[in-house]
């Protein structure tokens, strides 16, 4: 008996320290956060931190090389991201048709209004009516090269066509410098098809079939299929020429000037014509954190923030209010901020159907295979 009332003391203490033990739980359990999936160095982590601060909304931030990866994922369903970034087309058009997208309440983005109608209206074709993503950076597929070493191999080469690479007798000539081939059927068959003066977008076979074999031509060639990877072999010279996205060979060229090391990268939009792409900030229909997704877009449509962006990236932004504030470097760059000439030249491209795509798989896997 008299145990009992000692009992109902330390029952009373523990009631009493239950909520400051429930705590840290409770904390982590309203702990705000998004999850990014962006392309690999597409963003200044300064930002970032700056977004985190501001709103106390953290930020896991992970990354892809390629189309197919981030498509792949997203049309699996429950990939636990909140803002992915996908290209205009074929890809962002393509989850938008299968659901995996949801529309983004502008209502909640009041800095959707400093994004430019007319780049906006670009992509209305893969999203009428803009309802699913906005843009966030933008740039052309073409080459990237030291024009040094190819010169010391092919002096006359033609350093402004998609010949360089296409042409087996010049791929030939600049094998022993290295050739990267882009790790991507999406971003490449586009552009050979362009140079073979085919419809980027077809899915017919005998197009298919003429790409694959001006493909197979320069297969020998080809010392290495990648993405990511060309950035750093173009800057440190270990590659001489690759099929690349021109912020990725414009960043190649500043890293190469850093170092100090003598590499000399330039980026060509070759004279045949360049595909032009626009990555959206889009939010997956089953993302966890919407509000916390809408957050993070509003924060980086911000002319300040996206200035930033695009001068850690080097590649243009839609937004023109940033003009003002981005590095005049980058800005008179033309290979940043092509000049109405040259948009004329660029084309975009289109959703191609379900048996296109198995034609270019198959036609993709025969040629990294090498036969």
């Amino acid at each position: 008996m008299t145990g009992m009332p000692m009992l109902r003391r330390l029952a009373l203490l523990l009631l009493l320290a239950l909520p400051a033990l429930a705590l840290p739980a409770l904390a982590r359990a309203e702990q705000r956060v998004v999850n990014v999936y962006n392309w690999t160095d597409y963003v200044d982590p300064a930002v970032l931190a700056q977004f985190t601060r501001e709103t106390g909304i953290n930020v896991r931030y992970d990354v892809f090389d390629s189309l197919e990866t981030l498509e792949a994922k997203l049309l699996a369903g429950h990939s636990g991201y909140d803002v992915v970034v996908p290209t205009s087309e074929p890809t962002f058009s393509r989850l938008i048709r299968a659901g995996a997208l949801a529309e983004i309440d502008r209502a909640k983005v009041p800095n959707w209004s400093n994004l430019d109608p007319a780049l906006m209206q670009r992509v209305a074709e893969s999203d009428p009516g803009n309802r699913h993503g906005a843009i966030y950076l933008w740039g052309s597929t073409g080459l990237g090269f030291n024009p040094d070493r190819i010169h010391a191999l092919a002096p006359d080469a033609p350093l402004d066509s998609w010949a360089l690479l296409l042409d087996p007798a010049w791929a030939k000539r600049l094998a022993p410098c290295g050739i990267i081939m882009m790790d991507s059927a999406i971003d490449v068959f586009p552009s050979v098809l362009h140079y073979l003066g085919r419809s980027p977008d077809s899915g017919a076979p005998a197009d298919i079939a003429a790409a694959e074999k001006a493909l197979m031509a320069i297969r020998p060639y080809i010392r290495q299929f990648a993405s990511g990877g060309a950035l750093e072999a173009l800057a440190t010279g270990q590659a001489c020429l690759a099929l690349d996205y021109s912020g990725d060979v414009v960043q190649a060229r500043a890293r190469a000037k850093q170092a100090g090391n003598g590499v000399t990268v330039r980026y060509v939009a070759p004279k045949e014509g360049a595909q032009i792409g626009f990555d959206m900030l889009a939010i997956p229909t089953d993302a966890p954190d919407k509000p916390e997704a809408l957050a993070l877009i509003n924060f980086l449509l911000r002319p300040a923030i996206m200035a930033r962006i695009t001068d850690a990236t080097h590649y243009p932004n839609a937004i023109p209010a940033t003009r003002k504030l981005v590095d005049p470097a980058l800005l008179n760059d033309p290979n940043v901020f092509p000049p109405e000439a040259e948009m004329r030249r660029f084309f975009t491209v289109h959703a191609t159907t379900p048996a296109a795509d198995r034609l270019r798989t198959r036609a993709w896997s025969r040629f990294k295979a090498g036969g």
